[in-house]
């Protein structure tokens, strides 16, 4: 297998340059020339130097994913997981690659850095928290950026599911199926996809024209410690049902809710969201939303490289479906999708 270019130019008979003109799509090479040498390329599976092109060319291929927060939470969290599949499945498929950023306030400086150096085409930024202090350096540095999560600031372009009316209609769900004391462990109330679920709880109870009862909202941290903790705040407020808003939390909340003699869904319904692997697994199978994390990766990427090519002065928003998948854990006994 040839791994550089003058092993292709040895193999095709060319000179270096001319294997450089081809592999950059420089037009000084004839057709035929271009054809031989793309054939020789193909089959020894040569794949170019792309920071290398990226100097030659005085640009870059490379795609910045800036993911704050305490690097153990991340890599051991499958959303966080799937959402890096697909951040670097999509950059591969457009010649880019990925540089991943991890951590909290140590490495802020750092990123502004290499942003303002031109180290990296675009910045993936996904938000951990509203107002991130961390956005407005890396708004300044003029570097085109997309948000994986919504903000609130009119100057960024983001990716994000419809978080406020996939939690509206699960916890509209559980009302349909009978229940009114619906409880939910909420996510931290600084993070946006958080704030959006706990909307979306409030929204459905007001929508039945029931009252909002604080004491069934427990912020927690989306771990599955925080769900069991919640859920040992919330039974001593007797909820028939309780949507936790994330499925990781929606666990721990199940096994409190087992430690403390209770019967899921016969005394206590419970919903959750994401559709992780570990949902379709719990007894009872979790009724929960399915996003596709991998997804938001992917669509990130286009969207960065779409305004990396065609710049436009208004900031650019794609909302992802998600759907409603109903199991065993909120009472019925089907598994089904409700859209």
């Amino acid at each position: 297998m040839a791994r550089t270019l003058e092993q292709i130019a040895e193999l095709s008979g060319v000179s270096r340059s001319t294997v450089s003109r081809v592999v950059n799509d420089d037009p000084r090479v004839s057709e035929a020339t271009r054809e031989h040498v793309r054939d020789v390329v193909r089959r020894e599976g040569y794949r170019p130097n792309l920071a290398a092109r990226g100097l030659a060319s005085g640009t870059t291929n490379v795609i910045a994913a800036v993911m704050p927060g305490a690097v153990d939470n991340i890599l051991s969290d499958p959303f966080f997981v799937s959402l890096l599949h697909g951040l670097a499945v999509a950059a591969d498929e457009r010649d880019h690659f990925v540089m991943l950023s991890l951590g909290d306030t140590s490495f802020r400086h750092t990123v502004d850095e290499i942003a303002r150096q031109g180290v990296v085409a675009g910045i993936v930024f996904v938000a951990g928290q509203v107002d991130d202090p961390l956005l407005e350096p890396l708004l300044a540095s003029q570097t085109p950026m997309v948000s994986i999560g919504r903000s609130d600031d009119d100057r960024v372009s983001y990716v994000d599911v419809d978080n406020r009316g996939s939690a509206q209609q699960i916890t509209s769900h559980l009302l349909r199926l009978g229940h009114r004391r619906v409880a939910t462990i909420a996510g931290p109330n600084f993070a946006p996809a958080a704030a959006d679920r706990l909307a979306g709880y409030r929204a459905a109870i007001e929508a039945f024209g029931l009252r909002v009862d604080e004491t069934l909202i427990y912020e927690s941290d989306f771990s599955e410690a925080g769900g069991r903790v919640g859920m040992r705040a919330l039974l001593e407020h007797r909820p028939d049902a309780v949507f936790a808003a994330s499925d990781r939390m929606a666990a721990g909340a199940l096994n409190e809710i087992r430690a403390a003699g209770l019967q899921i869904p016969d005394d206590i319904a419970l919903a959750g969201f994401d559709d992780m692997p570990l949902a379709a697994e719990m007894e009872p199978p979790l009724t929960t939303v399915r996003q596709r994390p991998e997804r938001l990766g992917e669509a990130a990427v286009a969207l960065l490289l779409d305004m990396i090519a065609t710049p436009a002065s208004s900031p650019r928003r794609t909302i992802l479906p998600t759907d409603l998948i109903v199991r065993a854990s909120c009472g019925s006994r089907q598994d089904q999708k409700e859209r």
